[in-house]
């Protein structure tokens, strides 16, 4: 077997013609982030799988995410003041709710289902996770097992890989 990778114009032909719509199927939403450079990731993994990202309007982080932002057009950033007050109208408005947490009644990755409806992945704080006050907001909790030493990924990878199988690609 002999590889060929794709060119750029063949992979641009092969992906389907589809219009940005924000707001209405899938949005990663790293809310208490703690290091900038993982939300210009966040932006290229939402592109990626066409979700908007949603990030709190810390000036560092809007810095961050135009560094961090290495697509050929602007992304789909959206900025919300609170995140507890903006989690509970997104599930009042009949938003799912997934939020990446260990916790006992979390499912596997491998068993989460793709998105059906509109839906939210929730990305915590990475050294204390998602705040208390927020995990009521959940309708459901997923978990990244891992095999080795460490307890958790950091959030850029962590994110993407949710934001792939949410979208249904993997």
């Amino acid at each position: 077997m002999v590889v060929r990778p794709r060119t750029r114009s063949e992979l641009a032909e092969q992906r389907r013609p589809r219009s940005h719509r924000c707001w209405n199927h899938l949005l990663i939403a790293p809310l208490w982030p703690l290091h900038g450079a993982n939300l210009g990731t966040l932006l290229r993994t939402c592109d990626a799988v066409g979700a908007c990202l949603v990030v709190p309007p810390y000036r560092w982080v809007d810095e961050a995410v135009a560094r961090g932002n290495t697509l050929r057009r602007p992304g789909c950033v959206h900025r919300v003041g609170n995140p507890i007050a903006w989690l509970t109208a997104q599930r009042a408005a009949g938003t799912r709710v997934i939020g990446v947490e260990l916790a006992d009644e979390a499912v596997r990755l491998a068993d989460l289902p793709a998105a059906r409806e509109r839906t939210v992945v929730v990305l915590g704080h990475e050294q204390t996770g998602i705040p208390e006050d927020a995990l009521p907001l959940l309708h459901l909790a997923v978990e990244i097992p891992m095999v080795g030493g460490g307890t958790s990924l950091n959030v850029a990878v962590a994110g993407s890989l949710v934001a792939y199988k949410v979208a249904g690609l993997l």
